[in-house]
């Protein structure tokens, strides 16, 4: 700036030069030119720097996050303690003015204190911004000529869909609804004033008494994915990129093992706009159920798939032998999980030695055994009805229940 600045000064004509000038005329002209000069240069300058700006915002726009750092955000259980507003204390005060010095008791009771709720939101996608303490707000104390104390104000902590309460590992509540609370802590009731003891027996109360202490409970929050099927598989069995291929999720993909850190969730829609949610859990290996690799963390997004998709890989040596040690894990952290309706998804068929495999593998199981390429989308619609019609069938099902209960 500083140099431009020279330019249009160093432009200008000094005043010993007009000066020398005789002709009006040359005078004049030189000032015109001197001028054009100027503009040139400052819509130049405007020009340039107007590009390198936008260069400059161009560049500032969000990058999409690595799969690390999503997991940084991601948190499926919390911890918290929940602390909830104590009661405003009562007064004791007697009114008295001119001509009536004794008007009475008028101390008004104290405010009750605020109480924490959970509450679920749809648009909450993970318990990464519940904190681990949560206090409410006490009420206030009452006042003289009957003033009540202001109650304490409500605190709400947003959770996402399938967040489960529990207290010392024993579930309170299951937050399944949109909008759906839970009374996790009740505020402490406001104390009474002396107006309160006012009776006939008791013409001048001097009682007053304190607000009660909030309630006070330490919680934990564990989310469950709320989907319709699971993709059950190893590390590196291709449920990410199949969940890519059929639908429209788009979670990381790489050559390397646990690339899926966090559960992603996939939806479906047919043409009748009914919509199947996917959800690709993360890798499981064996002993997962005594906590290891992610373990026991992830396992539990499995609890509320209604139907399970075996992704195997027909790469490897064996595959039957996944499906056993998939089961396995599931059966051991809940009896009975592995039995849920299935479907077997032999992957990585666009490659040589897999198909080999796949007459044996069929031979070895007797569930349905769909074999697909996540890679080139090959067979894919198959899987897609197939899905369709483990939703009906789990529709049928809670229609029948219902019919039941009724």
């Amino acid at each position: 700036m500083s140099g431009c600045h020279t330019m249009f000064v160093r432009a200008r004509p000094s005043l010993n030069m007009l000066l020398k000038w005789k002709s009006f005329q040359e005078v004049d002209s030189l000032l015109r030119v001197s001028s054009c000069v100027l503009s040139v240069l400052r819509k130049g300058f405007r020009t340039s720097s107007s590009s390198v700006f936008a260069k400059v915002r161009g560049n500032i726009g969000k990058n999409e996050m690595s799969e690390k750092k999503l997991t940084r955000h991601f948190v499926d259980h919390r911890r918290v303690k929940l602390v909830a507003g104590s009661g405003g204390k009562g007064i004791c005060s007697f009114h008295s003015e001119p001509r009536k010095e004794w008007g009475g008791p008028d101390g008004g009771n104290g405010g009750d204190g605020g109480s924490i709720i959970i509450k679920a939101n749809k648009f909450v996608k993970s318990l990464a911004q519940v904190v681990s303490v949560y206090k409410g707000e006490d009420g206030q104390s009452g006042g003289s000529k009957n003033c009540y104390g202001r109650n304490g104000n409500t605190v709400y902590i947003s959770v996402p869909l399938g967040t489960v309460v529990k207290d010392q590992g024993q579930t309170i509540v299951d937050l399944a609804e949109h909008g759906q609370e839970f009374v996790a802590v009740y505020g402490g009731a406001g104390g009474k004033g002396n107006r309160f003891f006012l009776s006939n027996e008791n013409r001048a109360p001097m009682t007053a008494t304190p607000g009660v202490t909030g309630e006070e409970r330490v919680l934990q929050l564990e989310l469950r994915t709320m989907a319709h099927a699971g993709l059950v598989g190893f590390p590196n069995a291709g449920k990410s990129s199949l969940l890519r291929a059929i639908s429209n999720a788009r979670p990381a993909v790489a050559a390397y093992p646990f690339t899926t850190l966090n559960p992603h969730v996939g939806i479906i829609t047919y043409r009748d706009h009914e919509q199947v949610a996917v959800a690709d859990i993360p890798g499981i290996i064996r002993g997962a159920h005594l906590n290891r690799g992610l373990g026991i963390s992830f396992l539990r997004h499995i609890e509320r798939c209604r139907f399970l998709l075996f992704v195997l890989d027909l790469s490897a040596p064996e595959p039957w032998t996944q499906l056993q040690h998939l089961r396995f894990e599931l059966d051991q952290y809940e009896p009975g999980l592995s039995l849920r309706p299935q479907a077997i998804v032999a992957n990585k068929m666009d490659l040589p030695e897999a198909r080999a495999q796949l007459e044996i593998l069929r031979s070895n199981v007797t569930q349905r055994v769909i074999p697909v390429s996540a890679l080139t989308g090959q067979n894919t619609e198959e899987l897609i009805l197939h899905l369709r019609e483990l939703y009906d069938g789990y529709l049928q099902e809670e229609e029948d229940s219902n019919i039941a209960r009724w």
